[in-house]
């Protein structure tokens, strides 16, 4: 048996959406990316998010380093997004009041 001479990466995949998810798992490249810019090793991350398989979170890394310019500009996109859906979702739902009325219902309900 001989060692495969070309490696695909796989450890790292767009799903529908176009959110990119390590492993085939429901983590998202962000957070793994996260967690390796604040110092935590591929085992800590594995050990945070069961669903990984260390060869993915090293593979996910590998691919970020390798990608670097590329995984940050995808990383601030989205948190542009993210930021956008957050205040289209406050200006939609004013929270001013919320605690106040949920309090009035659980004395009501006390």
């Amino acid at each position: 048996m001989g060692l495969p001479t070309q490696a695909e990466i796989t450890a790292v995949k767009l799903d529908a959406e176009g959110v990119a998810r390590v492993g085939g798992t429901r983590v998202t490249l962000d957070t793994v990316v996260y967690a390796f810019n604040r110092g935590a090793t591929p085992e800590e991350i594995v050990q945070q998010y069961p669903a990984l398989k260390l060869a993915d979170v090293y593979g996910a890394i590998a691919y970020y380093l390798q990608f670097r310019a590329d995984v940050d500009a995808y990383i601030a996109l989205r948190e542009r997004d993210a930021a956008r859906i957050r205040q289209a979702n406050e200006a939609r739902f004013e929270s001013a009041g919320s605690r106040a009325r949920l309090l009035a219902r659980q004395s009501e309900r006390e």
